[in-house]
């Protein structure tokens, strides 16, 4: 999407962007505000909830998962303050039912991460009628499983033990795997 696609944002292009990965945060801020947008940050559901009350942008891309909570909190006074928002919700960790509850509460559109500026972009300003096009790089299915072991892993405290028993996996198996590298 370039930046001749733009004007379809209307006059209000305010854009909050919450997640707790500080790095993403701000690549995506960046992008963002070279799209036209103007940007602010949050990096928890406390952040994210102050700015939706003070002030509602019309768009926002909140993190499902944040370390003080659930990015679901945040929709909610989104659609509280800002009913015509849209709003997207992102995840490194997606499931069906999560989803679904993004949606009901308000959320535009659910993306799992990687997502990039554009996919984002595309999710804010689709109008809901038209079926999103598939992504051009999807993951492949080792990097999907790589990438679900790796959020188990973390949200374990890299603790390898608890992690295989949680995916009902063998240790060593899962040392194995933890020691190479992501596949791509």
């Amino acid at each position: 999407m370039s930046q001749s696609e733009l004007p379809e944002l209307g006059e209000d292009r305010t854009l909050l962007l919450v997640d707790d990965d500080e790095a993403f945060l701000r690549r995506l801020a960046k992008a963002m505000e070279k799209r036209g947008f103007a940007v602010e940050t949050a990096d928890s559901v406390a952040g994210g909830r102050a700015i939706a009350t003070a002030r509602p942008p019309a768009y926002a891309v909140v993190d499902l998962r944040l370390e003080d909570g659930n990015g679901l909190d945040v929709v909610e006074v989104l659609r509280e303050k800002r009913p015509d928002g849209r709003v997207v919700v992102l995840t490194g960790y997606g499931a069906i039912a999560t989803a679904v509850a993004a949606v009901k509460i308000g959320a535009t559109d659910y993306l799992s991460k990687p997502a990039d500026a554009n996919d984002i972009i595309s999710a804010l300003l689709s109008d809901g009628e038209e079926m999103p096009p598939p992504p051009e790089n999807p993951m492949s299915a080792d990097r999907v499983r790589w990438e679900h072991i790796q959020r188990v892993y973390e949200l374990c405290d890299r603790n390898v033990s608890e992690t295989a028993r949680r995916l009902n996996m063998h240790r060593r198996t899962l040392q194995r795997i933890l020691a190479k590298r992501s596949p791509r």
